[in-house]
C-alpha cells in the first residue's frame, strides 16, 4: 500500500445512521456463526479447503471410548456396563420375550457368567438403545425386532447355544457353565 501523500485531502470516516447500525451488527453476527459453523465442519471432515496442509493428529480431539461394545471394556467400565445391562435383561427383555424354559429353549439364570451371552446381549441392548430412540423412526422396534432380537434368541436358546450345558432349573444342582482358558489356568 502507498503512503497518502501529504496535501491530499483525508477521506472522510463513513457515517451509519443509528437506525441501521442493528441490521448491520446483526448480519455481521449471522456471518460470523456461519463462519464459525464451516470451520467446525471442516475440522469434522478433517480437510484443508485449500489442500496445502496435512492434517496435525496432535490436534485431534479424542473421539471417545475405542468401542462401546462389553467386551472391548474392563474393570469398573465393564462392571457398571453389566449392571445396566442386567437391568435391561430383567426388567425389559426377560418379561417380555422370555417365554417358556424347555430342554430346547433353555436359559441360565446365571447368563452373565457366559461370555457368549453377555455379548450378545449387550449387542442386542446397544441395538434396542438405537432402534427405539426417535430417531430411529417408526420402523425402529420392527427393525429391532426383526434384525437383532429373533436371531440373538435363537442363538442364545437354542440346545447347542451357550446354555445348552445349563440345566433348565436353576434350583437344580448340576447347573455348568463353560469355562474360559484363564478360569481353567491355561495360558494362552
Amino acid at each position: 500500500m502507498s503512503e497518502p501523500t501529504t496535501g491530499a485531502p483525508e477521506p472522510e470516516p463513513i457515517r451509519i445512521p443509528d437506525e441501521d447500525l442493528d441490521d448491520l451488527a446483526s448480519a455481521l453476527a449471522r456471518t460470523i456463526a456461519e463462519v464459525r459453523q464451516h470451520g467446525v465442519l471442516l475440522d469434522r471432515l478433517g480437510t484443508d479447503p485449500f489442500g496445502d496442509a496435512e492434517p496435525n493428529p496432535a490436534d485431534a480431539e479424542p473421539e471417545g471410548p475405542a468401542s462401546l461394545f462389553i467386551l472391548a471394556m474392563g474393570g469398573a467400565e465393564y462392571a457398571a456396563e453389566l449392571t445396566a445391562l442386567d437391568a435391561w435383561v430383567t426388567h425389559v427383555l426377560l418379561p417380555t420375550y422370555g417365554r417358556e424354559i424347555s430342554s430346547t429353549r433353555p436359559w441360565c439364570s446365571h447368563w452373565h457368567e457366559h461370555q457368549e451371552a453377555v455379548a450378545r446381549l449387550h449387542g442386542l441392548w446397544l441395538a434396542w438403545q438405537q432402534l427405539t430412540d426417535t430417531e430411529a423412526g417408526l420402523a425402529g422396534p420392527a427393525t429391532w425386532h426383526r434384525d437383532h432380537l429373533d436371531h440373538t434368541l435363537l442363538q442364545l436358546r437354542a440346545p447347542e447355544g451357550p446354555f445348552g450345558a445349563c440345566t433348565t432349573s436353576p434350583a437344580r444342582p448340576n447347573h455348568r457353565i463353560l469355562t474360559t482358558p484363564d478360569q481353567l489356568g491355561i495360558t494362552v
